[in-house]
């Protein structure tokens, strides 16, 4: 048994913990308090290690969150499509050359998402 685990599998990454506390907020549909995301994970985790990944998500702008009696509520700052698009904004942010790299995107695109693509910048062009 690995040290860091307890008997309870192998031990997860900051990242997954992350996405797994997001993931439950996007499918809560309101926001949730660390007590809420601790007590909808089945004990899965301390309370002390739901409001460290609460604050996290947080401070990456990922979340809002409003005070709720003692306690801040958490919600999401957009929806899943919203969180791809900005994961694929931060990947064009990271690379110096741009139109090279929305190039080859387009270039691997399906001709049914390419069309897709086209519409959606038509209609973005004509508001």
């Amino acid at each position: 048994m690995d040290a860091g685990t307890h008997g309870r599998g192998r031990k997860r990454g900051n990242g997954e913990r992350e996405a797994e506390v997001l993931e439950l907020l996007l499918d809560a549909g309101d926001a949730l308090t660390a007590g809420d995301v601790a007590e909808r994970l089945g004990g899965g985790l301390a309370y002390s290690t739901v409001v460290t990944i609460l604050s996290r998500l947080y401070a990456k702008q990922l979340l809002t969150r409003v005070p709720r009696g003692r306690a801040y509520a958490y919600a999401p700052v957009t929806d899943d499509p919203g969180f791809a698009a900005r994961r694929m904004s931060t990947v064009l942010d990271e690379r110096p050359d741009r139109a090279a790299v929305l190039a080859r995107f387009a270039d691997a695109l399906s001709a049914d998402d390419a069309e897709l693509l086209r519409r959606l910048l038509d209609e973005d062009a004509a508001r």
